[in-house]
């Protein structure tokens, strides 16, 4: 049976969303956005969010750099609201990565679930995430002891859905496909991903989105459930 459990961290463990919230929140308010005529942080952030989302996406694509990512996003969504301004955009990028690893909203169940699980498995980490941050997010929830390996995107060259990244992630710990589970939330990234290698996986699916992808090894909406499969 497993042996390894591979976890994904943003969106799986640590609430992104919740987090991300936060941060745009407080530098709504620090640099006065309503006085460059942003007069609603919700629309702002949800701007901000689907800019994000599309450059991520053509992230994980190798299709844009990490710092073109990072540059671009405040960029756009401050455009869209008719501000043209390169420092303030470039205060918004430092200030976000500053500030949002500090954050420490886990989803609910995530240390006892984890406490549970360090006694009977290997824990680790493969995250597509950049390394610099996903060290202090682990660190700053206090959630890095449980785990044995973090495998970065960053590290390994290649991007989760890759094989490479699980591959590589096997060899590192030493583990085998067979004895392997892999959990996250991104049903391309994390679930095809260790589908392709042979990988047993969990999908986590707390807001229970439909899809229609079949032959899923397991389907929670609850970390806690995790308890009842492994």
């Amino acid at each position: 049976m497993y042996k390894h459990i591979f976890f994904d961290l943003d969106r799986t463990l640590w609430d992104f969303e919740k987090n991300s919230d936060e941060v745009l929140n407080e530098l709504y308010e620090k640099y006065n956005l309503f006085s460059f005529g942003i007069d609603d942080c919700n629309k702002f952030i949800k701007r901000y969010k689907f800019h994000n989302e599309k450059l991520w996406s053509l992230y994980r694509q190798n299709k844009i750099e990490k710092e073109k990512l990072r540059d671009e996003r405040f960029k756009i969504t401050l455009e869209e609201f008719s501000v043209n301004c390169d420092v303030l955009a470039s205060n918004l990028g430092c200030d976000y990565i500053l500030l949002c690893p500090k954050k420490t909203n886990l989803f609910p169940y995530v240390h006892s679930t984890l406490n549970y699980l360090q006694n009977r498995y290997n824990l680790h980490i493969i995250t597509n995430g950049f390394e610099e941050v996903q060290y202090q997010k682990l660190e700053n929830s206090n959630i890095i002891d449980y785990f044995d390996q973090i495998i970065t995107s960053e590290q390994v060259g290649f991007k989760k859905p890759s094989s490479e990244i699980f591959i590589f992630s096997m060899q590192k710990t030493f583990a085998k496909n067979s004895e392997s589970i892999m959990i996250g939330d991104d049903l391309y990234a994390d679930i095809y991903g260790a589908k392709e290698v042979g990988m047993d996986q969990v999908y986590f699916n707390p807001l229970k989105h439909k899809h229609t992808i079949s032959n899923i090894t397991f389907e929670i909406n609850c970390l806690s459930q995790l308890e009842g499969i492994l």
